[in-house]
């Protein structure tokens, strides 16, 4: 409590929390006079805070201030009164003090953040240093009472303080580590306002941060499971893949639209499982026309701009004893007459007379069994067949 005195007023400070019924001694008016004529009463004009106690100290009344209502220094910093001091003359006389009382602040506000939850919204791929959004919080009271400071809570996740900074005197949340989507789609803040009263009061808000993702991420294709040999009797619709394709992003950046390269004998089923394809026979393999096939399969997202990614898979075709022996010439006509005596007479033993020939060559290089189906044969044997060499 202080006071100041001037010539007709009179200045009280007193601090907000003074308690009710507490009592400040006022001036005490002055009159020359004597006996009747001196001062005899006092008055205090009507106010909601507070009301007149005068005590007697001999001859003298003395004014007393009371507290009769809490004081708040945020709806009224100061209350004008007036003291009027009567002597006992006839006619009375009277005279008047201007008391001015001023509240003195202390720390009974709250700060107070102008929302209790900030949303917002960043790209992934923003830069370390880009302003995210400003929390601002306010405080009635005054001098250190109503200054700020900002402070991330104290159970926010430690990897967060590596993402993000909180300038602690304007509440600016700035960028500081690298964003993704595919990491963390939405980070919850929670950020305190302390003021430097006391003891310090504060108070907390939420900041919502969301990442839009953007498409950075290309398809992913992978194999799980490869027949890289199928036979060329292989029905269609036979399985000889299964292919999994996935994209990290979201929404369209995430939708992914898969096809095969040209030419080939195959194709590729959805599975009832999500992002699961099966590669197919499409229709019916021939070695002898084509024994190897590389197939390649392209993923390629809806993105803007799309991102795709490519692999390809080695299949060979094997073989199956699908064709017959042929002879080169059939049917073959000899005349035995004479070829019999130019050849018993001037051919040496084992000279080849008629040959047979196989265009269908085997993987496997495995032979050929020549044999004489009818027909007759004379003297010592003039003909004879070579099983494997087709002579």
């Amino acid at each position: 409590i202080g006071q100041r005195r001037g010539t007709q007023c009179w200045w009280l400070a007193i601090s907000f929390y003074l308690m009710l019924s507490c009592v400040e001694r006022l001036p005490t008016a002055h009159d020359p006079d004597v006996v009747t004529n001196t001062v005899r009463t006092y008055k205090l004009n009507h106010n909601d805070h507070f009301s007149l106690q005068i005590r007697e100290r001999g001859e003298d009344k003395i004014p007393f201030l009371v507290l009769q209502k809490p004081l708040d220094r945020e709806k009224e910093n100061e209350h004008k009164l007036i003291l009027t001091g009567t002597d006992g003359g006839n006619p009375p006389r009277s005279g008047t003090l201007n008391v001015t009382v001023i509240v003195l602040d202390s720390n009974d506000n709250h700060p107070a953040f102008s929302k209790e939850v900030y949303s917002v919204t960043i790209p992934e791929n923003v830069d370390a240093g880009t302003s995210v959004t400003t929390v601002k919080a306010t405080d009635l009271d005054e001098s250190s009472n109503g200054e700020i400071e900002y402070f991330f809570g104290e159970e926010l996740d430690p990897k967060l303080y590596d993402t993000f900074s909180l300038d602690k005197d304007t509440g600016e949340i700035r960028v500081k580590g690298e964003i993704d989507f595919e990491n963390m789609e939405v980070y919850k803040l929670d950020v305190h306002a302390t003021d430097k009263g006391q003891p310090p009061m504060s108070t907390d808000c939420r900041v919502i941060i969301k990442v839009l993702d953007i498409n950075d991420n290309k398809p992913e294709i992978e194999v799980t499971s490869l027949s890289k040999i199928v036979s060329e009797d292989s029905k269609p619709g036979t399985v000889v893949a299964l292919i999994s394709i996935t994209d990290q992003d979201a929404g369209l950046n995430g939708k992914v639209i898969c096809s095969l390269s040209d030419n080939v004998p195959f194709d590729l089923k959805p599975s009832f499982q999500d992002n699961m394809y099966s590669l197919v026979i499409k229709h019916k393999l021939d070695r002898e026309s084509v024994s190897h096939y590389d197939v390649t399969i392209t993923a390629t997202d809806c993105g803007v701009p799309p991102l795709s990614t490519s692999r390809t898979l080695s299949i060979d075709v094997s073989d199956v004893n699908d064709h017959a022996p042929q002879f080169a010439q059939n049917p073959v006509e000899l005349y035995l007459f004479c070829l019999s005596t130019y050849t018993h007479m001037f051919s040496p033993q084992g000279v080849s007379v008629i040959s047979a020939s196989h265009w269908y060559i085997l993987v496997l290089a495995l032979p050929l069994l020549y044999s004489f189906c009818s027909g007759r044969q004379r003297g010592d044997g003039t003909f004879h067949r070579n099983k494997c060499s087709r002579d």
